[in-house]
């Protein structure tokens, strides 16, 4: 499922589309997609893992799910689940959720909550969490309300960075460590996005998929924890278990 710095690299890959007029829809989606025929788009947003394809009108929401993907002006293997056309060329979505949405985008999502954003609030992050204290930090962040954006490789990775064990209650962390953890989602997030453009991501995993601490060298395990059950990689030893 690709995560939120993903999503920032398709819309500055689809930046030459925006303002351009739409020739032809296709795709296998069920929804009315056609209607986004002969519209301008007017701007490419992204919240979290939501890509969005702005008309005057109404609004296209792309979320790739587990296994979605794209491709800019090629093809590949399947039908797309849908196809915007252009005179300078096409993008395909496959495999995702496609949604249209009639109200603005302001009154559908709350731009404060996305971690890469420029209107990211980690006061409000901070409520959120306040507001549940017996959440576990492995469904923290993974909770989009709360961090939008954050999914699984950094969800491990900035529990490893900040040394919290991903089964703490969020009630439990001591005030300094839960601003820690609220900075370092956004930190990582960027860290991520550079490393992701630099084709160098994965060098860079100091815990997602890694069967060795790179702090004390011990044993890294690999659990499916929380409510959402997801691939967990942690050192049970430098991370500490606050409950």
């Amino acid at each position: 499922m690709p995560e939120g710095p993903s999503i920032i690299i398709l819309k500055e890959l689809v930046t030459p589309f925006a303002g351009q007029k739409v020739i032809a829809v296709s795709g296998n989606s069920t929804l009315p997609i056609d209607r986004a025929t002969g519209k301008k788009i007017i701007d490419f947003k992204s919240w979290g893992k939501h890509f969005l394809i702005c008309f005057k009108d109404f609004s296209i929401r792309i979320h790739f799910l587990l296994f979605g993907s794209y491709r800019i002006n090629e093809e590949k293997e399947g039908t797309p689940r849908l196809r915007l056309s252009f005179k300078n060329g096409f993008i395909n979505f496959y495999a995702c959720s496609v949604k249209i949405i009639e109200e603005p985008l302001d009154d559908t999502y709350d731009w404060s909550a996305d971690v890469m954003s420029e209107d990211w609030d980690p006061k409000s992050a901070r409520k959120k969490l306040k507001r549940a204290p017996a959440m576990l930090a492995c469904d923290a962040l993974l909770n989009q309300d709360i961090f939008s954006g954050s999914g699984n490789i950094i969800k491990n990775e900035v529990l490893y960075r900040t040394k919290i064990h991903p089964l703490s209650k969020i009630g439990s962390l001591p005030p300094q460590k839960l601003s820690e953890l609220i900075d370092e989602v956004r930190n990582y997030s960027f860290d991520f996005l550079k490393w992701k453009k630099a084709y160098v991501l994965k060098k860079h995993w100091l815990a997602h998929t890694k069967k060795t601490c790179t702090r004390c060298k011990g044993p890294m395990q690999k659990e499916y924890l929380g409510t959402t059950r997801r691939r967990t990689f942690f050192c049970p030893v430098c991370q500490k278990l606050y409950d």
